[in-house]
């Protein structure tokens, strides 16, 4: 299927997976009041290009956590992917290798870590949920090192799985034949059967941990040497803490409005992050993300880089690994074309006066 932009790609997945799979990715909580500011902030937000600025080379690379990446780009952590395509996370993986992208993966993969990294030459960061058995998660991230992933993300804003009540309608399921690989076969039982409702609220209730907090990075740092990421902070003083606490990294998010309904968007929150954080630690946002232009503008107002999540996924929906790579190579081609459009012939020109 051919599609030129990341809108099309939607409507294209959209098409062509069962509804309750649709609803489960497309989804937000309650009213899904945050799912849409996402996406209308960006509108909200416009650009003020320079002229006669040499731009006729372009440089897209930084770094991000010690390591060079070619484009500001990350595939963000997203769970069940061969819901989306047999090709699940090991194609969308080998789609971000292809690129030099790197791609967090979800504790709640479809493949396991291991095959995840065997199958793919590229970047990849693993995305850890703290469960209420400590053990279980000592032993996802001694697994995650030893099998060479680059970096820890964190994800903090579950202390309680959000009410995404297309979930409950449909009685969301994973399909027999697939499994929440990373973990033995009882664990993901409420995923494949039990009581009505919401299979994934059931599992995820039945494994976090609320008690976590602060205290705790110190002991999850200590399990292995990898660089920690905080996913999900919003506020300048959250992200002052994590970086006191040791944190390399910060992820501006809302969980994609799956959580907390009406929380303010990523983009929103990014400069005061930006700002409480102060160079000490890389600040990237998540949410919302559908053009070249949207990357610009996370840039000029704090981010190293974006995590992209639902349009590579409906790219995988679409054609498996080749259609998640192709989502990233348009979305690298609108950063180059927009970069050369503002005046900005590197990330570095990318300031915050170029927005307003």
């Amino acid at each position: 299927m051919t599609f030129i932009n990341l809108h099309e790609v939607e409507a294209l997945a959209r098409a062509a997976l069962p509804p309750q799979t649709w609803d489960y990715y497309a989804g937000g909580a309650n009213d899904e009041v945050s799912l849409g500011w996402n996406r209308r902030g960006f509108d909200d937000v416009a650009l003020r290009p320079r002229v006669l600025v040499d731009v006729a080379r372009r440089d897209l690379s930084t770094t991000l956590l010690g390591h060079s990446v070619p484009v500001p780009i990350v595939v963000a952590p997203m769970a069940f992917q061969r819901l989306a395509h047999r090709d699940g996370e090991l194609g969308m993986a080998r789609a971000a290798a292809a690129l030099g992208v790197p791609m967090a993966v979800s504790t709640f993969a479809t493949f396991s870590l291991e095959e995840i990294r065997a199958g793919s030459s590229g970047p990849l960061w693993f995305q850890l949920y703290v469960h209420q058995d400590r053990s279980i998660t000592r032993e996802l991230v001694v697994r995650a090192a030893a099998a060479g992933y680059q970096a820890l993300v964190l994800t903090v804003d579950v202390p309680e799985i959000g009410r995404r009540e297309r979930d409950e309608r449909n009685g969301f399921r994973l399909s027999p034949e697939l499994r929440v690989a990373n973990f033995t076969a009882p664990a993901s039982t409420p995923l494949q059967g039990g009581a009505e409702g919401s299979g994934l609220a059931a599992f995820i209730h039945g494994m976090r941990d609320a008690t976590l907090s602060w205290k705790d990075l110190e002991w999850l740092q200590g399990i292995a040497p990898l660089p920690l990421v905080i996913k999900g902070v919003l506020r300048g003083d959250d992200a002052r803490r994590a970086v006191e606490h040791g944190a390399a990294g910060v992820v501006v998010s809302n969980h994609g409005g799956r959580q907390l309904d009406s929380a303010i968007t990523g983009l929103r929150a990014l400069p005061e992050v930006a700002e409480a954080v102060d160079g000490r630690a890389t600040v990237m946002m998540d949410g919302g993300i559908r053009r070249g232009t949207d990357v610009l503008k996370a840039i000029a107002l704090g981010a190293a880089a974006v995590m992209v999540g639902r349009p590579v996924l409906w790219g995988l929906a679409v054609d498996g690994e080749a259609g998640a790579r192709r989502v990233l190579e348009l979305l690298t081609a609108e950063v180059d074309l927009a970069m050369a459009l503002a005046g900005a012939p590197s990330l570095a020109h990318i300031t915050r006066d170029l927005v307003a």
